[in-house]
């Protein structure tokens, strides 16, 4: 059974409860002002087009922060609402809670069209994927949309135990249609050669991620503190760099399952004695006793450059160093304008990656930036979420 999406139904008429994820980075001066307002820009075309269909109400949902199931005023979405009303030049009314019983009748009377419903982990019914807490969610409308990929590999009331409340009456956003279909094209029928770049700190972390990739790829580039573990693995000396025994033997696990030779280790580093230290070039795979590996040098750069140039698809996840102090951003930043620069379907997935990509400058160049750091990890190595799950066959609560 198939995803079904917002443009494939009539909407005229119909009251809307969706699943956005307005969970935006927000200053922290005390005025809660919104500092990267990403998340709520990617929404407005689903927004839109149920309003340009004829919704007559639609109910908003999201979280932000995390609040652990209590009120907490510095992680109310009223700056949402604010935002949301001005880009969509109309009224949004932030409801005073989740559940706010005062919801029901502004449907009823039409006065509202919008309601931003508060902060729904102020809850502990939505972290808890509590049925009774969906059901009141639920009673809000006669159609559910999610288009919240980033949490949409949670087992959250919103994302899916709602869905047990809308039999073959929920639909997907336009969000999550573009993130399922690119990562879709990689996981199930990628041009070849593939490669995949993986950064980021821990093995331990990645681990089913990298086993799931090892079988489709043609090269997996490795860098980021997640090299460190894979070069001790293979007997080189990494100094002070991050790297725990248990990712040491991860990646020896990994290293033996490797058959046709596809992970690429860095050749030379960029290093320092402290993370706020001078940066040195070490020209060889080795890294002396002092020095702490925060960057891949300049001929591993240009190593994984030939290969990205030479790629039909490319998936990226996790930068390859400290990419935050400028001193130890060169190797990120290459691989960014070096998959810009080549002709292939690329996606770069994961948060700490996705804010590379943006810093860049190069977002657009991209083929796809997702929205989803776990999520898309997680699509990645299941091929499915919850979420997405829930959308397509509902949720059994009996």
């Amino acid at each position: 059974m198939q995803v079904k999406y917002i443009d494939q139904i009539p909407l005229k008429g119909k009251k809307v409860v969706a699943r956005f994820d307005f969970n935006v980075p927000l200053s922290k001066d005390g005025k809660n002002t919104i500092t990267d307002a990403s998340r709520i820009d990617l929404s407005l075309p689903t927004i839109q087009y149920m309003l340009e269909q004829g919704v007559t109400s639609l109910v908003l949902m999201s979280h932000l922060g995390r609040p652990d199931g209590k009120v907490n005023k510095k992680y109310s979405l009223e700056p949402v609402a604010a935002y949301l009303a001005e880009k969509l030049n109309q009224d949004v009314i932030l409801a005073e809670g989740a559940v706010d019983t005062g919801i029901k009748p502004y449907l009823k009377t039409q006065k509202a069209k919008i309601i931003l419903l508060e902060n729904l982990r102020f809850s502990p019914g939505e972290e808890d994927n509590d049925p009774e807490f969906a059901k009141k969610l639920a009673e809000y409308a006669d159609i559910y949309v999610n288009d919240a990929f980033g949490v949409s590999h949670r087992k959250h009331a919103s994302v899916h135990a709602i869905t047990h409340y809308f039999k073959n009456h929920t639909y997907g956003g336009f969000l999550i249609k573009r993130e399922v279909e690119a990562l879709n094209k990689v996981l199930n029928s990628p041009k070849k050669p593939m490669i995949a770049i993986i950064g980021g700190a821990k093995v331990s972390d990645k681990i089913k991620t990298i086993q799931k990739l090892l079988v489709t790829v043609d090269h997996m580039l490795i860098g980021g503190a997640m090299a460190y573990p894979f070069l001790k693995a293979t007997g080189v000396e990494v100094g002070k760099s991050l790297c725990s025994d248990e990712d040491v033997q991860l990646a020896k696990t990994l290293l033996a399952q490797d058959r046709g030779n596809k992970i690429q280790l860095p050749v030379d580093h960029v290093a320092s004695e402290a993370l706020d230290g001078s940066a040195k070039v070490i020209e060889s795979k080795n890294i002396p006793e002092k020095y702490i590996g925060l960057d891949i040098g300049p001929q591993t750069i240009k190593n994984y450059g030939t290969l990205i140039m030479k790629s039909a698809t490319i998936l990226w996840n996790g930068p390859m160093g400290y990419f935050e102090n400028p001193k130890f951003a060169e190797g990120t930043m290459s691989m960014a304008k070096s998959i810009s620069n080549s002709k292939a379907f690329s996606v770069v997935g994961g948060g700490d990656s996705v804010s590379a990509v943006q810093k860049s400058g190069l977002a657009d160049k991209f083929s796809h930036v997702s929205t989803g750091g776990g999520a898309s990890l997680e699509y990645i190595e299941k091929g499915d979420l919850p979420g997405i799950q829930a959308l397509r066959q509902g949720v059994d609560l009996t």
